[in-house]
């Protein structure tokens, strides 16, 4: 093995990825590499495929479940608000422990795929009781009916969705091929969109049936599907052996390490910014459609409308993976807010009538659509790698919660309060609207996701990951796998391999339960200061959880008065407090070993990069 030569290439190609050139890049192992990255249209139709009934089952409950429940079923504005609050706090819990049980998965199938087996049929199942609820159920346990199983369908969503969405990075490592990969898989999704998005509509002006029967029909067809497609991927598609075997890591650690990884922070705020205000053209577009715009056959026009922005993002999909392959991944997807935002905002200017304008804005904004759904998680795949550079670890399931969990937080009171603003000012089911709330409905659905959009515009203008950085990173990898050190490619920091490292690999993820301001309270207050930080954050968290709860239930009055928009405010902080509080409960046993001086203070001072040549590799990611 000769380290020193392959060091020395790094190093040349590591000064030179920020440089722009056109040139071909040289002849290396790297291309070796990439040749056999290549997959068959076989694996990535099978991979792509489920996100068609993944997409038909998000698409009702998302868009139609919200204004049937009101406007049919009967459920109190509020109290719907405050169901969606609920159902999405509990879900957001749930994502970041089935990543963790999938990455540390072991079984004869693999790590994902006895999740892909096992999560459809019980989520299939949700959804149809979802879509289907009793006749004559009286509006509260309409509520609770809604509550309930909007919970079970999201948690069992997540048991197979976070590892379908895993198994994508591990499949290939090459950058151009994940484009493609993520480019299939979304195609998918705008297929499975397209159906549930213009099903509705038609099946009642084609068939005659009410609302009821075809939810209720629809809900049998999309749990089917499910079911068949995910296990044709489970059977059809193997993971790769040589991540499967590799050890896994202590669940806080690996959430502190993935917030260390800078392209990943970078990634994941500006994706929570743009989340902010994500559930709500989804959920608004009947409101605006039937109240702002009123057309004659609101429920015809509103399956045309969606038909059109997903048929214009489908058929404009080839392009943005062209640009991206042309152009890189950022540029092309920093040129899909711009159109996404100007199309949504200029929305704010329509009236009645205009539904020749809002199907032309629309379908501006769809075109952009495909690019925001694959062009995302293709870059998330990279910033997996830049953490194995540094970890070693491959923990795709991992980082896909992370990439889930914190943007379902901040999204759920745009899932929730724009009816508790809505019934706040007095909106009225079917019903004329008074010009007050056709002025909410029109600047909650165009005004207030443009405003965000532009945010993440700003913030996802500093990712640095380039073709080849990542060809860098994968170099990095690969020197590490001969025991060779290697370089990082953004900051120039060399990175040794685990085993040439001051701090071991297994000291270093126990010193990761701790914040580097707690670990130097310990150095300098003595044993008894971790117990007692981590005894105080999970107090107060707890305190938070308990009093917001309180102020929740404070709100909710009974059925004849709605709730406001606190409650729902409520439900959100008490549930992300509560996450937190949880957080800090799995720190209490290596809080207690700490403070019995399990570790050398001089390990903790490297841990920290305090000591004269100490590793920078804690710091740095």
């Amino acid at each position: 093995m000769n380290c020193d030569g392959r060091n020395l290439k790094a190093q040349t190609h590591s000064s030179n990825v920020s440089i722009e050139s056109t040139a071909p890049a040289p002849e290396s192992s790297t291309k070796k590499t990439t040749e056999t990255e290549r997959l068959s249209w076989r694996i990535k139709l099978l991979y792509g495929a489920p996100n068609v009934a993944g997409a038909a089952l998000a698409i009702p409950i998302a868009i139609n479940m919200p204004k049937f429940y009101t406007d049919v079923v009967g459920v109190p504005l509020g109290y719907l608000a405050i169901a969606i609050a609920l159902a999405r706090s509990f879900d957001a819990l749930s994502d970041p422990a089935i990543g963790w049980l999938s990455d540390h998965t072991r079984t004869r199938l693999g790590r994902r795929r006895p999740y892909l087996i096992a999560g459809p049929p019980f989520c299939g199942l949700a959804f149809y009781l979802l879509m289907s609820p009793p006749r004559g159920l009286p509006p509260l346990s309409s509520a609770f009916w809604f509550a309930a199983f909007f919970i079970l369908y999201f948690l069992f969503h997540t048991v197979y969705v976070l590892p379908h969405y895993a198994l994508g990075p591990e499949l290939t490592l090459d950058y151009n091929e994940r484009t493609s990969l993520f480019g299939v898989r979304e195609s998918f999704t705008i297929i499975g969109t397209i159906i549930a998005a213009s099903a509705p509509g038609f099946m009642v002006k084609g068939l005659g049936w009410d609302e009821r029967r075809v939810f209720s029909a629809l809900g049998i067809l999309f749990a089917v599907l499910l079911v068949s497609l995910y296990w044709s991927l489970a059977w059809g598609v193997r993971e790769r052996p040589d991540f499967a075997v590799r050890e896994s890591n202590p669940f806080v650690p690996g959430v502190r390490r993935a917030l260390r990884n800078r392209p990943f922070r970078i990634l994941l705020a500006s994706y929570v910014v743009g989340s902010i205000t994500g559930a709500i053209p989804a959920t608004m577009v009947p409101f605006f459609n039937q109240y702002v715009i009123q057309p004659r056959s609101p429920e015809l026009w509103l399956s045309i409308e969606l038909l059109g922005y997903f048929v214009t993002g489908i058929l404009c999909m080839p392009l943005w993976v062209g640009a991206a392959r042309r152009f890189g991944k950022r540029p092309a997807w920093l040129a899909s807010f711009v159109m996404g935002t100007t199309g949504g905002a200029a929305m704010f200017l329509l009236g009645k009538g205009d539904t020749l304008g809002l199907l032309i804005l629309i379908c501006w904004a769809g075109a952009s659509f495909g690019a925001g759904l694959f062009l995302g998680p293709a870059m998330q795949a990279d910033v997996i790698d830049y953490d194995e550079l540094y970890t070693g670890k491959r923990r795709e399931a991992q980082y896909t919660a992370f990439w889930s969990i914190l943007p379902k937080f901040v999204a759920i009171p745009s899932a929730a309060l724009p009816f508790a603003v809505l019934a706040s000012i007095g909106y009225v089911p079917n019903a004329v609207q008074t010009p007050e709330v056709l002025l909410a409905i029109r600047a909650i659905f165009a005004l207030a996701p443009a405003f965000c959009a532009v945010l993440s515009f700003v913030i996802a203008w500093r990712y640095p990951i380039t073709e080849e950085v990542h060809r860098a990173i994968r170099e990095g990898v690969e020197l590490h796998a001969e025991g060779c050190t290697a370089t990082d490619p953004m900051t120039g920091e060399t990175v040794p391999p685990l085993d040439g490292r001051i701090v071991d690999e297994e000291t270093g993820w126990f010193l990761d339960y701790f914040s580097p301001g707690e670990l130097r309270r310990y150095l300098a207050h003595g044993p008894a200061t971790p117990l007692r930080d981590v005894r105080l954050a999970a107090a107060a968290s707890i305190a938070v959880t308990i009093g917001a709860g309180f102020v929740a239930v404070n709100e909710m009055r009974g059925i004849s008065s709605s709730p406001g928009a606190m409650a729902s405010i409520a439900v959100v902080t008490s549930g992300f407090a509560l996450a937190i509080f949880v957080f800090h409960l799995l720190r209490l046993s290596a809080a207690r070993k700490l403070g019995a001086g399990s570790i050398a203070p001089e390990l903790v001072r490297a841990h920290l990069g305090d000591e004269p040549g100490a590793d920078v590799t804690a710091a740095a990611l």
